[in-house]
């Protein structure tokens, strides 16, 4: 899982004390009832967010802009780790065996979460807080955590200890001492949400990036797309009506020993990744970019090819730095091009 997301969190980006809103018009023509695209910005999860829309004029714009933006807000506070009254938190401490009432939100999250950690074998695992924790300090303090204090967090993460039961919208942990991370769904699914209120607006045809994270849909007015660099290569795909999401073990890191260890953290072994991979994953949803980007990170070539390949309309390019030299794979369908 992503280690240091950072929901919820100021992040070396953002210098500001209060929320920025900034609004760029950009006329293509003259007449009356011509879309014109527009732009905003605003700190959120520890990143920026950014939504590009094109609107009949500014207040349909920023009506917009308002409702997408505090849609994101919202869901920062329910899905965030790092504020502590939190929903996520608040749930989290509630206890083993217990079955604790959640937002139709976080409900929807944990359940994309548990279907993709079904699929990937736990190479996707939300339930992987405890280790995480420990890698935050190991990065801050520049040494590995200690062994003893790895397994004893280890012990306290799966995510078959997870249980949802839709018809209650509760959830319920295995044991105590569990804490979800949401790191590796969380932006891919804000962005989407974000998008969906967009098209409430009645606005058809916009952009929300959050980081490594986009959502889009339908193409500018007089485009087949919206035309977008994807995997280390620049290469080039005219998208709408979908998600794009990376994932890079370079993104953060600690070098400890001669060795650097990802933000990434492998479930299976409760370390960083040591490999230099960036994935790119372009796929139906915000939430299933995401989380397929984290999970074919982790996983191995072959077993991450059958994940994109049994996921419908999914596709991604892995690109594997050794030494100088970059192994780049396209899996799943051809959806882009050089």
């Amino acid at each position: 899982m992503h280690e240091g997301m950072n929901l919820g969190q100021p992040s070396s980006l953002i210098h500001w004390r209060q929320r920025c809103l900034v609004w760029l018009a950009i006329v293509g023509a003259a007449h009356a009832g011509t879309l014109q695209r527009y732009e905003a910005v605003e700190p959120h999860m520890g990143t920026l967010f950014r939504i590009e829309l094109y609107a009949p004029d500014a207040d349909r714009a920023r009506e917009a802009f308002q409702a997408a933006f505090a849609r994101i807000a919202d869901l920062d506070q329910a899905l965030s780790d790092y504020k502590p009254d939190s929903e996520l938190n608040r749930v989290c401490a509630g206890g083993a065996g217990l079955p604790l009432k959640v937002s139709n939100d976080l409900y929807a999250v944990l359940q994309e979460s548990l279907e993709m950690s079904r699929k990937s074998d736990g190479a996707f695992d939300v339930t992987l807080g405890p280790v995480i924790r420990l890698w935050r300090q190991a990065r801050r303090e520049h040494h590995l955590p200690d062994p003893a204090q790895l397994r004893a967090a280890a012990a306290r993460c799966g995510y078959y200890k997870l249980h949802l039961d839709a018809a209650a919208g509760t959830a319920k942990f295995d044991q105590g001492g569990m804490q979800l991370d949401l790191g590796g769904i969380a932006k891919g699914w804000a962005a989407e949400a974000a998008l969906m209120v967009i098209g409430r607006q009645g606005i058809r045809s916009a952009l929300v990036a959050a980081s490594g994270d986009l959502a889009f849909s339908d193409a500018p007015p007089g485009k087949a797309g919206w035309t977008i660099g994807l995997g280390s290569a620049s290469r080039l795909a005219m998208l709408s009506n979908c998600a794009v999401s990376t994932s890079g073990a370079s993104e953060q890191f600690v070098e400890i020993g001669g060795v650097r260890y990802s933000h990434i953290i492998d479930p299976a072994t409760s370390l960083g990744l040591t490999r230099d991979v960036t994935v790119t994953v372009v796929a139906p949803h915000g939430g299933q970019a995401d989380s397929l980007a984290l999970a074919v990170s982790v996983l191995d070539a072959a077993r991450g090819r059958r994940l994109i390949e049994r996921e419908p309309g999914a596709a991604a390019i892995v690109t594997i730095r050794e030494g100088g030299a970059l192994r780049i794979t396209q899996l799943g369908a051809r959806v882009m091009k050089k």
